[in-house]
């Protein structure tokens, strides 16, 4: 086996990237992003803070990870130029494993001490769900060495265009659920699938912008659906014959169904944490998914 090593630390890496997410996930929907205060490497000015609130648990907790988690993303993208640097995509993994980490960490430590926007702050969720993505698809290299031939599948330049489509507008569906959540929007749409009993909701009066902000994110989110659903389509229809792009467009579907249906359940399960932190895992892994989907099909531009 082909560096056994580094395969396992892309695993440790891949793992320890996705409680980081979640933990960001935590902070933001506990409301626990001023746990420290205004403060930051340090929490309140101290590197182990007396008589912390959960609120502080929670925030100091997801900086000491982070920082770690930082560390090994660049010591995997170093380790990973050195040893699969002939494969064209490792190069471009690396370089935007690294850069969306820092971007990442730079980003939550100026919305600690300076604040940011609902706009920019919704941004956080996003930069961590590419930073993820590039660590996995690192790890996934490091496995695909071991192959005589790495995979390479022949597609149409329409479905090309159309899946890297896919992926910015999934992308675009995780931002507006990050914006959901820090405008505080979640309840303003009460019922499912009509917001307030209405087809199209109110948008006048003082929860009006609101109101728009969460419609807008169910739209669309039911625009993804119908999207990966005609990827799905597709892939059956003319390119059947490679069993990558079949089962991991049909995993792409499945996870937007239960992506859906944790997002329903945030509306109207007692316990809001547990649907809340599985939406945000199951819209990470489909992003995931994508990504990997759009690097192999890029590895064969001959149609």
């Amino acid at each position: 086996m082909k560096n056994k090593g580094l395969k396992i630390f892309g695993i440790i890496t891949s793992i320890g990237m996705l409680i980081v997410l979640l933990q960001g996930a935590l902070v933001t929907k506990t409301g626990s992003a001023e746990g420290c205060g205004a403060t930051w490497p340090l929490c309140f000015g101290e590197v182990i803070p007396e008589s912390p609130a959960l609120e502080t648990i929670i925030e100091y907790s997801h900086r000491l990870w982070s920082g770690l988690m930082g560390l090994f993303v660049i010591i995997l993208a170093v380790w990973s130029w050195k040893k699969l640097s002939h494969l064209r995509e490792t190069k471009f993994m690396a370089l935007m494993a690294v850069l969306f980490i820092m971007f990442q960490g730079l980003m939550g430590a100026g919305a600690v001490i300076w604040g940011n926007s609902d706009i920019v702050l919704a941004l956080h969720f996003g930069i961590s769900t590419i930073s993820f993505a590039a660590v996995v698809l690192l790890t996934v290299l490091a496995f695909e060495n071991d192959r005589h031939h790495v995979l390479a599948p022949i597609v149409s330049k329409g479905y090309r265009t159309y899946l890297f489509f896919v992926l910015i507008y999934c992308y675009a569906v995780i931002y507006t659920g990050a914006y959901v959540k820090h405008t505080e929007a979640t309840y303003v749409c009460g019922g499912f699938p009509l917001c307030n009993n209405e087809l199209i909701p109110n948008m006048n009066g003082g929860l009006g912008f609101e109101i728009g902000v969460h419609f807008a994110h169910r739209v669309f989110a039911s625009l993804l659906v119908i999207f990966l659903v005609i990827l799905l389509i597709w892939t059956l229809k003319r390119f059947h014959t490679y069993k990558s792009l079949v089962w991991t467009s049909i995993l792409a579907n499945l996870l937007v169904f239960i992506q859906v249906a944790a997002g329903i359940s945030v509306l109207y399960s007692d316990n809001y944490l547990t649907p809340a932190l599985f939406h945000a895992l199951t819209v990470t892994v489909l992003f995931t998914i994508l990504g990997y989907m759009a690097m192999i099909i890029t590895r064969n531009k001959t149609s």
